[in-house]
C-alpha cells in the first residue's frame, strides 16, 4: 500500500492541534455541584489512573456551571477528534518515531523558556504588554488594563507555540503547509482564513519596500530551496525567517509567523531557539528596513546569530 505522506502530515498536524487545545482547556472533568451548610460549590470530577478525583473550582454560579458544561463538552468531542485521526493515522500506514535526545532536550528547553519567548515576540508586534501581564494571560486567558485584541494575540501566541512545540509537529517538515498552518494560529480571531496566502498589495510601515504579490508555487520552492541548503541549522532558520518577512506571504501576522516557523526548524534540529529579545527590538526593525530595501542578508543574520539565538 502506497502511504499518502501528505495526507499524514495533515493529519498530525490536526492531531498536534488537538492536543495544544487540550492543554488550553482550564478544567478538564465533569462539572459537580457539592452543598456544605448554606453554600454550594462547584468541583469538576475526573478519573485518574482508575481513582475518582474531585477539584475545587469556585462559588456555585450559574455562569461558572456553564461554563464548566461548555468545557466538559468541548473536551468530549476533542478527545473524539483524537480517537478518529489515529484510527485514520493507524489506517494510512503511520508508526511513531522516536525523536532524538537532543531534539527532546531542546523541546523542553523551548517550552521552559515559551513565556518570555512569548513576552519578546508580543514586544516586537508593539503590543503593550509587561512580563507580569503576559504571564497572567498565558496562564490563566484574561488581564485587566490590555486591550482585547492585545490579550487575543498573546493567546494566539500560546496557541502557535504549543502547537510547534508537540512531538509530532516537530518530526514534521518545515514547509509551506506548516507554516501556512502556523499563520492561521496567530491570526485566529482575527481573519477567517488567517492561513491563506496574500491576494491584494500591502505596504510596510517606515519603509519603501513594497513586497510584489506572493505566488504560493514560488513560496512552496523557496522555502523548500531553503530548507534543502547545505547550512548550519542556525543559517537556514534565519534565511526562512527572513523571507517570510520580506515576502509578507500573509495579510497580516508576518513576523508572529515567520519567527515561530523559523523555531520550529531550529527545534527540530536540536538547535535551540530564535526570539528578538525586547531590548534588541528597536535594533532589528532598524536591520530589518535596510534588509527589506536591499541590505545584504549577512547583516541582519548576524545580528540575530549573536543577540537572538539561544541555544542550551
Amino acid at each position: 500500500m502506497a502511504i499518502n505522506y501528505n495526507g499524514i502530515q495533515e493529519l498530525l498536524r490536526s492531531r498536534a492541534d488537538l492536543h495544544a487545545r487540550l492543554n488550553l482547556m482550564p478544567y478538564d472533568g465533569t462539572p459537580e455541584i457539592k452543598e456544605r451548610g448554606d453554600g454550594k460549590y462547584l468541583y469538576v470530577r475526573k478519573r485518574v489512573a482508575g481513582k475518582l478525583t474531585s477539584t475545587y473550582v469556585g462559588v456555585y454560579t450559574e455562569e461558572l456551571y456553564n461554563l464548566l458544561l461548555r468545557n466538559a463538552r468541548e473536551i468530549r468531542t476533542i478527545r473524539k477528534e483524537l480517537r478518529h485521526i489515529e484510527k485514520e493515522l493507524a489506517g494510512a500506514g503511520y508508526s511513531e518515531n522516536e525523536l532524538s535526545a537532543d531534539v527532546l532536550n531542546n523541546i523542553a528547553f523551548a517550552r521552559a523558556n515559551m513565556k518570555m519567548n512569548i513576552y519578546d515576540q508580543a514586544v516586537l508586534e508593539g503590543v503593550a504588554t509587561s512580563f507580569p501581564q503576559t504571564e497572567e494571560i498565558i496562564d490563566n486567558g484574561k488581564v485587566t488594563g490590555m486591550t482585547a485584541t492585545d490579550v487575543q494575540k498573546i493567546l494566539n501566541l500560546k496557541h502557535a507555540w504549543e502547537f510547534i512545540l508537540d512531538k509530532d509537529v516537530v518530526a514534521s517538515k518545515s514547509d509551506y503547509y506548516m507554516l501556512s498552518h502556523i499563520a492561521r494560529l496567530v491570526n485566529e480571531g482575527f481573519f477567517v482564513e488567517g492561513g491563506r496566502i496574500r491576494g491584494v498589495p500591502v505596504t510596510i510601515g517606515g519603509s519603501s519596500y513594497v513586497p510584489p504579490l506572493p505566488n504560493e508555487i514560488d513560496v512552496k520552492d523557496k522555502i523548500r530551496e531553503i530548507t534543502e541548503e547545505n547550512d548550519d541549522a542556525i543559517d537556514v532558520a534565519i534565511k526562512l525567517c527572513l523571507y517570510c518577512m520580506k515576502t509578507q506571504i500573509f495579510l497580516d501576522g508576518n513576523k508572529r509567523a515567520s519567527v515561530i516557523f523559523a523555531n520550529h526548524y531550529l527545534i527540530s534540529h536540536g538547535c535551540g531557539f530564535l526570539v528578538i529579545p525586547e531590548k534588541e527590538v528597536p535594533e532589528f526593525k532598524n536591520l530589518l528596513v535596510k534588509y527589506y530595501e536591499g541590505e545584504d542578508i549577512t547583516i541582519i543574520s548576524d545580528f540575530m546569530k549573536n543577540n537572538c539565538w539561544k541555544t542550551m
